[in-house]
């Protein structure tokens, strides 16, 4: 923000300190002293924040500490949307927010960016709507998927999954579909022996979950001869099915960490493309 304010005072012409700040904020290079320092503050910001909601919900903390909890947030709140403002204004150096308007409009509907506006979301939205506090709080954990735009890790995740989504679609359908096959076999089977346990598909639907996923709480479970033999099957199809994602996304994570090996290199002076 420092270097923000240099920027300015130095007379920068309108365009220049849009594209550097636009640099600073989302194409930082690790020789980009101003644009690795913002990066370094906005992380850290985000890993107090997520302790901060957590020591909150200790009662003795938060009688002891909760008035400084209150005033990081605000702090961080303040810090937040200056930088959700600030990328708004300056993304139109990228071509692809090129216009005014509707680039704009663009960035704003673009995932990452949603994710810095749910970050920051729950502070206002209770002094426009009349709702629960505490049940947009827990929303401030959203702020721990800002990292995405940090986390080399987190991109290579969202970009396995983004590009699987297809894969993993298909894979989720036939799951639902078991279920919902497996919660009504049941219901037909267990409604005369457990009518409380199995009073409907919905109610049954729990137990499906629990068995698919091989969970098994032990809280609801089949009595009938013909109940256990369907759970069985039931059972080791779910564990088939569910190693499907696994598979999926492993098989992702390994073309992605190829293509990524693939790229050209970079110079560790200039940050250009190597041929």
């Amino acid at each position: 923000m420092v270097y923000i304010v240099t920027l300015i005072a130095h007379k920068q012409s309108y365009g220049d300190m849009k594209k550097r700040l636009y640099e600073i904020l989302e194409r930082s290079s690790p020789h980009d002293i101003p644009g690795r320092t913002v990066d370094i503050i906005i992380i850290s910001l985000i890993f107090l924040n997520i302790l901060a909601v957590i020591l909150e919900t200790v009662p003795s903390i938060d009688r002891q500490y909760g008035e400084l909890l209150r005033l990081f947030e605000l702090i961080s709140v303040v810090v937040f949307s200056v930088e959700y403002l600030l990328r708004l204004w300056a993304c139109t150096s990228d071509a692809r927010f090129r216009h005014p308007v509707s680039g704009r409009l663009k960035f704003i509907l673009s995932p990452i960016a949603l994710i810095d506006l749910l970050a920051i979301a729950p502070f206002y939205l209770p002094m426009i709507v009349p709702v629960d506090l505490r049940f947009f709080r827990a929303f401030r954990l959203f702020r721990l998927f800002k990292l995405v735009r940090y986390s080399t890790s987190m991109q290579t995740l969202v970009n396995v999954m983004r590009k699987s989504k297809g894969e993993l679609f298909i894979t989720l359908f036939a799951l639902f579909v078991l279920l919902v096959i497996a919660s009504s076999l049941m219901y037909y089977v267990e409604r005369e022996a457990q009518p409380e346990a199995f009073a409907s598909i919905p109610a049954a639907m729990w137990w499906g979950i629990v068995t698919l996923t091989t969970v098994g709480y032990g809280d609801v479970y089949p009595i009938t001869a013909a109940g256990k033999f369907l759970a069985m099957i039931i059972a080791l199809m779910g564990i088939g099915l569910f190693a499907l994602p696994a598979g999926i996304l492993g098989s992702g994570f390994v073309e992605e960490i190829q293509s990524r090996k693939k790229k050209k290199s970079v110079c560790p002076h200039c940050g250009e493309d190597i041929e």
